[in-house]
């Protein structure tokens, strides 16, 4: 196979030799696999390889892309050509540059060698075993499926102000979902596993059980009162906050003005309770590596200090309109796609409550389960959704409740957070702790 650093390096200088002022070429190669089960029966494995090239093109401050998923001399010179031509036709911008940050950060174990070893018969057996745990409950009544999935792949980049950087990454996950039933009623449970590891999955019976649990355990819901009360947001609800919150600190919103945090740099936004990190280099990490989408180098960094805003997030062309440097959080797709801006692992960091005490210090309110709807919108910090969970009397879990309201402001929300749990599971990807509000309005009978 040749060498795709030397190419990748050699397909920039071709770029510069057709007309372009400044390249980038971003080079991919991957295998996937994709293995699903329903009620003991293999129903599909698939498996393919990829390979393709894009290349962002600088023509007199007019940028423009193009991609090939043939790696041929013409087909390389045809996609080349095409970008130049359209640079042609797009806006020159001063701020169209490319990143010169010749450094790498040294992530560990991105990529497990053994994924690829392990049989097919194993994996098709995991999804299996999953499936046949989470069934054995006599409440669960139907099985939505249950399935396998990994990826390996290397990246290689290159860019004509010198940078050619290069890394390997591996990913592997499993789960189930099934169907709880109970005269009329249905209830659907799911849950998976995610890791760079193929050896440290969780075991299947955790991942099982907290399916079937998912699904039972939601039978039999009640309706309550509308009512201003609090609410514990379960890790399973936590994205709904965390959403809106990575939206408003993206640099490009910020810019355009449609972020409710783009006056508040410095400002308290939250509790002191509250510390957001966004993190590319942690070992193992599901969103780690050692450069972003354009080959900045990736960072740990506080976004929300104590409820301080701290820091925004940019690409490098974003951060050159608004004034900055790039923060390394240049988001990619793929060899299909241009440079957005993304989080890494984005989360709110643990607290030292014990989650079941947050629920006994309780005396009424909603343990949030699952939010349907936006969530916080990250225009103006409005929070609304369906929401369903359990309800809490005198610190104890009394019933279930499903098609109940939350709503609120996002700065009354995260000012109003007066427990933090110890639960993080960093191996989720924009997480957080169990955490309570201490007031919001819930909108039922």
């Amino acid at each position: 196979m040749e060498d795709h650093k030397d190419l990748a390096e050699r397909l920039v200088k071709r770029c510069l030799s057709k007309g372009a002022h400044a390249a980038e070429v971003y080079l991919e190669w991957g295998r996937n696999l994709s293995i699903e089960v329903r009620n003991g029966e293999v129903e599909t494995v698939e498996e393919a390889a990829s390979h393709g090239a894009g290349f962002r093109v600088f023509v007199k401050g007019s940028m423009a892309f193009a991609h090939c998923n043939d790696l041929s001399d013409s087909s390389l010179d045809d996609a080349i050509q095409r970008a130049v031509q359209f640079a042609a036709h797009t806006t020159a911008d001063e701020n169209n540059v490319l990143p010169d940050d010749p450094g790498i950060t040294e992530v560990g174990e991105l990529f497990d060698p053994d994924l690829s070893r392990v049989s097919m018969d194993e994996k098709i057996a995991l999804a299996k075993k999953a499936e046949e745990l989470a069934m054995k409950d006599r409440r669960i009544t139907k099985s939505a499926g249950a399935g396998f999935s990994e990826g390996e792949g290397e990246i290689f980049l290159a860019n004509s102000n010198g940078l050619s950087k290069s890394y390997r990454e591996t990913g592997c996950s499993f789960g189930v979902s099934v169907v709880a039933e109970k005269g009329d009623q249905k209830s659907s449970g799911s849950e998976y596993c995610s890791r760079r590891f193929y050896a440290d999955l969780k075991p299947v019976e955790e991942v099982a059980a907290k399916a079937a649990e998912d699904a039972y355990s939601m039978l039999d819901p009640r309706m309550v009162k509308t009512q201003q009360t609090a609410v514990i947001f379960d890790p399973d609800a936590a994205r709904a906050v965390l959403g809106g919150i990575l939206a408003a600190v993206n640099g490009e919103r910020v810019l355009q003005g449609a972020s409710f945090l783009r006056d508040r740099m410095g400002q308290r936004m939250g509790s002191e309770l509250i510390t957001i990190v966004d993190d590319g280099t942690r070992p193992k990490g599901l969103a780690s590596s050692p450069f972003d989408g354009e080959g900045v180098p990736t960072q740990k960094r506080t976004i929300v200090d104590r409820g301080v805003l701290k820091g925004f997030m940019y690409n490098t062309i974003v951060a050159k309109r608004a004034g900055v440097k790039s923060t390394g959080n240049a988001s990619r797709r793929g060899f299909r796609s241009l440079p957005g801006i993304g989080a890494h692992s984005f989360y709110l960091a643990a607290g030292d409550a014990d989650p079941k005490e947050i629920i006994a210090s309780t005396k009424k309110g909603l343990l949030l389960k699952g939010v349907t709807g936006y969530g916080i919108n990250p225009v103006n910090g409005n929070f609304s959704g369906g929401a369903s969970g359990f309800w809490i009397e005198n610190g104890r879990i009394t019933f279930p409740v499903k098609g109940l309201t939350i709503a609120g402001a996002a700065d009354a929300m995260l000012n109003a957070i007066d427990l933090l749990g110890s639960d993080l599971d960093l191996d989720r990807s924009m997480t957080a702790p169990t955490f309570r509000i201490k007031e919001m309005l819930i909108g039922g009978e």
